[in-house]
């Protein structure tokens, strides 16, 4: 019987190195890892997590990921951000949020982990809600980025409503639909912000059950047509969870990406 591609969620990993907040709120933090070995400084790889921007799910779903990248010799943030169901998350809190923790973590790691990081702005890896959370700060806060792994992202917001993704979840982190808000659309909808100036790669596998790989052929082609430098990576056979799980066969893929963006640095 195949695994159950769900296991990376609840998959014990080390704990984290050292968490940091970026502002007052409980959830305004970070988790830190160092990374392994006597490698050079790198710049601070910034984890975005998923789960449809719900308050449900947190950041420590994505321990096995960040795990497997510090011990592959990055140092690590995974960020967390008010989500909705929460007091102050939605629209607009969880943006500010994540555009506030861009932009301050890489000192904030920096003091906390000298001589491992370096002064280039971070590469963001943002799967599902979380990719489009990248996505959107990348086009926000353009200097703040150096550059986007985008996996599986809800990087078309209208047609993730139009397709009622997760049960009405766009709606609920904007507070309503594109003909009732639609200038929270305009503002907060990678699909709307093209063309992207930060190197971007996508991936998103063939036999995804909760953001269709549609969602990223369509907005990979618009931004492409913009003059985007970006590029769509579809892997067979793979499902939503496999991005973010180093036991999948995705991960290879996951890795060589990062390292593309790395080295375009």
């Amino acid at each position: 019987m195949p695994a159950d591609p769900r296991a990376v969620l609840t998959r014990p990993a080390p704990e984290p190195d050292r968490t940091v907040a970026y502002g007052d709120h409980p959830d305004q933090v970070a988790d830190l890892r160092f990374p392994a070995g006597a490698v050079a400084a790198a710049p601070l790889v910034v984890v975005l997590h998923g789960g449809f921007w719900r308050d449900e799910y947190d950041r420590r779903h994505t321990d096995p990921l960040a795990a497997a990248l510090a011990a592959g010799g990055y140092p690590v943030a995974q960020l967390e951000y008010r989500r909705t169901g929460q007091p102050g998350g939605g629209w607009p809190g969880t943006f500010t949020d994540v555009l506030t923790g861009v932009a301050e973590l890489p000192l904030l790691a920096a003091e906390a982990l000298p001589g491992r990081v370096s002064g280039d702005a971070p590469i963001l890896v943002g799967h599902s809600a979380g990719g489009h959370l990248a996505l959107y700060v990348a086009a926000t806060a353009t200097a703040t980025v150096g550059g986007v792994l985008a996996l599986a992202p809800v990087a078309d917001l209208v047609e993730a409503y139009r397709r009622d993704l997760d049960a009405g979840a766009v709606a609920v982190l904007l507070g309503g639909g594109p003909t009732e808000v639609p200038d929270r659309y305009a503002v907060t909808d990678p699909r709307m912000l093209v063309p992207t100036r930060t190197r971007t790669v996508v991936l998103h596998g063939s036999e995804d059950q909760q953001v269709p790989v549609e969602v990223s052929r369509g907005f990979v082609a618009a931004a492409t047509a913009a003059g985007s430098d970006i590029s769509l990576l579809e892997l067979p056979g793979c499902e939503h969870f496999g991005l973010i799980d180093p036991e999948s066969a995705a991960w290879p893929q996951v890795l060589d990406s990062l390292r593309s963006l790395h080295v375009d640095h």
